[in-house]
């Protein structure tokens, strides 16, 4: 079970690697996720309410808060707060804290820094005589800084005092030993007046750091509030699309229309849409007709409309028109919800690369106390002057920053997973982002992903001196009483062009001919649609029609002809077209240095018809699922990163094998559900766009982590005094300025990923025909067990098979028959090959072909 918990009390990558170590050691959590970003932790764990509880107590213990976020609907648990509310909150309270710490530090600096520069001082405070005054101010004008920034010292001393220090540990020492040495110096001041020691006074005055101790914070805390603010517009992307869902909803209660929040609607409770209001949930239209803006979910720029039976989603708009519907998902179960989920939960999970920066956090504080400790003490040794070696310590202390370390990766990739979603690129784990970086073999199914996936009509090619009208009449007459998949898309086609064309058209003895296609009487006269073979048997003559068949069906198309009183009327081609994107997504992917490959259970002429539009380095065809899976894992293991792309069920297996699962958003949920990243558009081009932006993302990471790196190894030497042979310190201020800035720097660097967009896509350069590597291969699929299984080969005869979608059509019912390993369908010579196992039968056979609307007979 997995669930959310909100974490209090975390500044840096070492409270989080704290927190994750602390929950990951209770019995019965299998993995916990801390987001320092978030202040969120993700928890796989058994369920148990009393693991639940142990967790809190283990982080509790540890010097951390943590509650359980609720879910919707649910009571007993703290509810989930709106995107950006804690940053919201974080900024304000920095901004309080700065400036209650800037109206003190600047009289503190002035006084303790006036005398240096010969700056003109009070006069009550100038002069030898007024030493201790000016101590006693200085004292009095830090306290109000040290107070309103307590949480550092409550904070660091606790996690501390749990042996777990974090960066709040290294302010609160160096603060706290600056204020702690100054309050020293101030009592030898006092003592020094009293014994008339003047030159104790002056060596004592000359030690005071609190003005130290009072910038460190107030430089501490600008950083801070830079760092909230900028932090807080890593989320915009998640709070823009819960925006998008509307407050209220109008729905009829008791015969009235009430409004109500949307967080009341009920499923099965008839909901009101008017023109102009967004769509509160999904359902289904009942009454009523609308065109619906679904821009916002799908990126399709048209309005769709929709009539009574259609399925509406949440967070669409309607642009004109009123209908009623019923609630099917609401709350948590919306389609928004659910991509917002995915978002928030690619967000919180941890690249690889995280986890390495996660590792060395762990032990960053501890072992920056532990040199500032040695360079106390060797600058004591080597000066003798405790001040000194108390400068060097604190400069340390106060230089170093865990901070920057952890928000390295975490902002780098919520502002990239925004961008995705933005762009309508869901991504599910920070690892399918990391490792979408180095994909360089991608796979994609053919149905669905580079084609539109549903036949329509591509060319129409008339008979001179017959009209469209009349040749689409005709074949509309005749289609309509069919149940053939090509059928639909003839009258789809005849219906946009010449919508009613067929009304009144009396159809007669209407007749299926096995193998050939259809045979009527239309409006009294013979009419037929089909192949050639049944034209020829019918008398009719094609004329150059013939020669344009074969051309179209090289080109992967279906050609069917059509006739009215024994003359032929002109001819038709159905195909699956390429998706208008699909040949600039193959030019842009190849241009990125990946390999393509085209994977299809459909024949060799239709898959190289599509690979010389689309340009794929080479197409596989003729493979079952399983087969599918085998190939993806054959790439693997020739040593390629491979991205699978797919959209059907069958396309799961090869999703979940791939090292990225990419899913068309438009296909099944096992798909989406299989794959790490899904494409709400539905455009193969996405798939570029998804690695590109990988790409942006990992490159700004490097770029933080490095930054992070570069800065503590240069700036720790240097505050413990590495260049003072040369003149060169480092005074404390200018290293809590450092520290705070360091942190600004790196989450402005991962902001800079808000203005990424996707390249400019290149011309097209699909690959003639035979410079494509066309196979047919049989992959092995893997065996159950290390014994071969017998395997026979068997032939029928399958009569009513007219084109090549009758030929997937009994492909698809061989290929469900248990013990079938491969199937190969001749649609001219009728038969289909099956190789399966010995115990399978033939009756098995020909029931899964007449199911599947054909006749068959072992050969």
């Amino acid at each position: 079970m997995r669930e959310t918990f909100d974490i209090t009390g975390m500044t840096c990558a070492a409270c989080s690697a704290r927190v994750q170590k602390a929950a990951g050691g209770v019995p019965g959590v299998a993995c916990a996720n801390v987001n320092l970003l978030k202040n969120s932790m993700e928890l796989d764990y058994d369920g148990s309410p009393e693991t639940a509880a142990a967790v809190v107590e283990a982080i509790e213990e540890s010097g951390y808060g943590a509650s359980r976020r609720a879910r919707t609907g649910e009571k007993g648990a703290v509810p989930a707060e709106r995107p950006g509310a804690a940053a919201e909150r974080a900024i304000r309270e920095k901004r309080n804290q700065l400036i209650v710490s800037a109206i003190f530090s600047v009289p503190l600096f002035y006084v303790a820094m006036g005398p240096m520069f010969g700056w003109p001082q009070p006069a009550a405070l100038a002069g030898a005589a007024n030493l201790v005054a000016l101590g006693l101010t200085q004292l009095l004008l830090c306290a109000p800084i040290l107070f309103v920034n307590r949480h550092y010292f409550i904070t660091g001393f606790r996690t501390l005092a749990h042996r777990a220090p974090n960066m709040d540990s290294l302010i609160a020492l160096g603060s706290a030993a600056s204020a702690a040495w100054s309050v020293a110096q101030l009592y030898r001041m006092a003592w020094a007046v009293g014994a008339g020691d003047m030159t104790t006074l002056h060596d004592a005055a000359h030690s005071l750091y609190f003005d130290s101790a009072g910038m460190i914070l107030t430089l501490i805390t600008l950083g801070k509030f830079f760092e909230a603010r900028a932090k807080g517009r890593t989320t915009d992307a998640i709070a823009a699309l819960m925006d998008l869902a509307p407050k209220t909803a109008t729905v009829v209660r008791d015969g009235g229309e009430t409004e109500v929040p949307t967080e009341d609607v009920r499923v099965g409770e008839r909901v009101i849409v008017r023109a102009g209001e967004s769509v509160p949930v999904d359902g289904v239209v009942l009454e009523g007709a609308a065109a619906v803006d679904e821009s916002a979910i799908t990126g399709e720029p048209v309005p769709r409309e929709v009539v009574p039976g259609d399925r509406v989603t949440g967070a669409t708009v309607s642009m004109r028109g009123w209908f009623a519907m019923e609630a099917r998902a609401v709350g948590d179960d919306t389609t928004l919800a659910g991509i917002i989920r995915l978002v928030d939960e690619a967000t919180s999970s941890k690249a690889p690369i995280e986890r390495m920066a996660d590792r060395i956090a762990g032990v960053f504080v501890p072992v920056v106390i532990a040199i500032a400790a040695v360079t106390f003490v060797a600058w004591l040794a080597l000066a003798g002057d405790v001040a000194t070696a108390l400068t060097h310590a604190i400069s340390i202390l106060v230089i170093s920053c865990p901070c920057a370390l952890g928000l390295a990766t975490p902002t780098a990739i919520m502002v990239g997973t925004g961008r995705g979603a933005a762009n309508g690129i869901l991504i599910k784990s920070a690892e399918a982002l990391e490792t979408a970086c180095n994909v360089d073999a991608v796979v994609l199914d053919k149905t669905g992903t580079v084609t539109a996936g549903a036949p329509r009509v591509t060319d129409v090619r008339l008979v001179e001196g017959v009209a469209e009208k009349d040749l689409l009449r005709a074949a509309a007459a005749l289609e309509r009483k069919s149940e053939h998949p090509l059928a639909g898309a003839i009258c789809a086609y005849a219906d946009e062009r010449f919508p009613g064309a067929d009304a009144g058209a009396a159809v007669a003895d209407f007749e299926q001919v096995p193998g050939g296609g259809l045979s009527a009487l239309v409006g009294g006269a013979p009419a037929l649609a089909g192949n050639a073979r049944l034209m020829e048997a019918r008398g009719v003559g094609l004329g150059s029609l013939a020669d344009e068949a074969a051309a179209l069906a090289d080109d992967g198309k279906t050609p069917l002809f059509f006739s009215a009183g024994g003359r032929a009327l002109g001819m038709i081609a159905v195909a699956d077209p390429v998706k208008p994107t699909s040949a600039q997504a193959i030019a842009r992917l190849r241009a990125m240095g990946a390999r393509t490959v085209l994977l299809t259970g459909d024949q060799e002429r239709t898959a190289a018809a599509v690979a010389r539009r689309v340009g794929v380095d080479e197409v596989i065809a003729g493979v079952l699922p399983a087969q599918k899976e085998a190939k993806v894992r054959e790439l693997q293991e020739a040593g390629h990163v491979v991205a699978m792309v797919g959209d059907g069920i069958n396309d799961a297996p090869a999703l979940a094998r791939a090292d990225v699962g990419i899913a068309i958003g438009a296909g099944t949920d096992v798909a989406i559900s299989s794959a790490d990243v899904v494409l709400m558009h539905s455009d193969p081009a996405d798939v570029a766009t998804a690695m590109e932006l990988s790409r942006a993302t990992m490159r700004n990471i490097k770029q933080n982590l490095f930054w992070a790196l570069f800065y503590n190894a240069i700036c720790i030497p240097v505050a413990a005094g590495a260049l003072s042979p040369w003149g060169v310190t480092l005074n404390p201020m200018i290293g809590a300025a450092a520290m705070g800035f360091s942190s600004v720097f790196v989450v402005s660097n991962a902001l800079r990923l808000r203005t990424w967009k996707p390249a400019e896509r290149p011309e097209s350069t699909a690959t003639p025909v035979a410079e494509v590597s066309v196979t047919v291969e049989d992959v092995p699929v893997p065996a159950r067990d290390e014994r071969e299984e017998p395997t026979m080969t068997k032939t029928l005869n399958v009569t009513g098979m007219m084109c090549q979608h009758c030929v997937a059509h009994v492909k698809k019912a061989l290929e469900g028959v248990e013990g079938v390993s491969s199937v190969n369908v001749d649609l001219e010579a009728g038969t289909a090959t099956v190789e399966a196992a010995e115990g399978v039968a033939d009756d098995a056979l020909v029931a899964a072909v007449v199911d599947a609307g054909y006749e068959a007979s072992v050969a």
